[in-house]
C-alpha cells in the first residue's frame, strides 16, 4: 500500500535511494531516563546521522522487547513518562527538525485507552509520520491501521523469518512507508543476525513489494550495521542505543553528563559505517 500523498518517510527513502546508500533508523525510548535527557537525545539524532527516528511509547508489558528495551521502558515509566509527554517530545523535535521522519513504536494498549481517534489526531498534529504497533495484526486493521492511514500516517508492519509466502500478502496489504524485517526469531537485542540469510530473506520480500525494507532486531555494532545495510534499504538500531544510555547512568538510574554524548557518539559511528566512512 502506498500513500496518496508522499510522507516524510516516503521522501526520506527516495533521498536514500538517490544517494545510493542504506539509511540509519534509530530507536530510543521516549522519556528514558527522564523527559529532558530524552529530549536532548532526540534533538541531536539527525546531526549525529539518524535518517529516521523511532520513539518508543513506554508500556508495562512489552512482550516483543528484550531486556535492554524493557529496562528503558521501566525507567521511563518510573520517571513519569506518559503518552502525552511522548507526543510533547515529538512536538519539541518537530519545532527544530522539519524533515526527519518520526515513527512511534510500541503496543496497542496505551493507544486504545487514550483512545484511538484522539491519539491519531494528536499524533498527526504533533508531527508523527508513522506507527509501528507490534501487537496489531492485519486481521485487526480496522482498529488502528486503516484509521491511521486515512489521516496520512504510515502504518509500518513487521515481517519475520517465520512469515511465509502464504502470510506475506496479508502483512503487506495495508503497510506503507517501509517494511520492518525482524532479522531474528525472538525478542529484540538477544541474538546476532546472519547477514547472508537476512539478504536472502529481504530479497524475497522485495519481490512482493515496492516498499523499502529496513532490517532490525540484533544489530548492535557499526560493522553489523554495514553488513546488514548491503542487502536492505535501512538498518534499525535500538537495543544498542538504549543499552548505551543505561551504561551512562548513575547507580540510581539518573542521567549524567555522559548520557547524551554517549548515545549520539554511537549513532555517529553507525551512520558513518552506513555511509561508507
Amino acid at each position: 500500500m502506498t500513500s496518496a500523498t508522499p510522507t516524510r518517510i516516503d521522501r526520506r527513502f527516495a533521498e536514500l535511494k538517490s544517494a545510493g546508500r542504506p539509511g540509519l533508523v534509530t530507536f530510543v525510548m521516549g522519556g528514558d531516563p527522564d523527559f529532558e535527557t530524552s529530549r536532548q537525545v532526540l534533538l541531536g539524532l539527525p546531526k549525529a546521522g539518524a535518517d529516521v527516528i523511532e520513539i518508543g511509547m513506554p508500556f508495562s508489558d512489552p512482550m516483543a522487547d528484550g531486556p535492554a528495551i524493557q529496562a528503558a521502558g521501566i525507567r521511563a515509566l518510573a520517571g513519569g513518562q506518559t503518552m502525552k509527554k511522548t507526543l510533547q517530545l515529538v512536538r519539541d523535535f518537530r519545532a527544530q527538525h522539519a524533515n526527519t521522519p518520526i515513527v512511534l513504536m510500541g503496543y496497542y494498549n496505551p493507544i486504545y485507552v487514550f483512545p484511538v481517534d484522539a491519539f491519531l489526531d494528536e499524533a498527526k498534529a504533533a508531527g508523527v509520520d508513522g506507527l509501528i504497533i507490534v501487537d496489531c495484526p492485519p486481521e485487526a486493521d480496522d482498529e488502528l491501521c486503516l484509521p491511521a492511514v486515512q489521516r496520512g500516517l504510515n502504518f509500518i508492519r513487521l515481517a519475520a523469518p517465520t512469515t511465509d509466502a502464504k502470510r506475506l500478502p496479508a502483512v503487506l496489504a495495508n503497510t506503507s512507508g517501509f517494511v520492518y524485517y525482524v532479522s531474528i526469531t525472538g525478542i529484540t537485542g538477544t541474538a546476532t543476525p546472519d547477514p547472508d540469510l537476512v539478504r536472502t530473506q529481504v530479497a524475497a520480500i522485495k519481490r512482493s513489494t515496492h516498499l523499502p525494507v529496513a532490517v532490525g532486531f540484533g544489530v548492535k555494532t557499526p560493522a553489523q550495521a554495514k553488513a546488514m545495510g548491503q542487502g536492505a534499504d535501512a538498518v534499525v538500531v535500538g537495543s544498542a542505543l538504549v543499552a548505551t544510555i543505561e551504561k551512562s547512568l548513575t547507580k540510581d538510574g539518573k542521567a549524567t553528563d555522559a548520557t547524551v554524548p554517549a548515545v549520539l557518539g554511537l549513532v555517529r559511528e553507525l551512520g558513518n559505517a552506513l555511509r561508507g566512512v
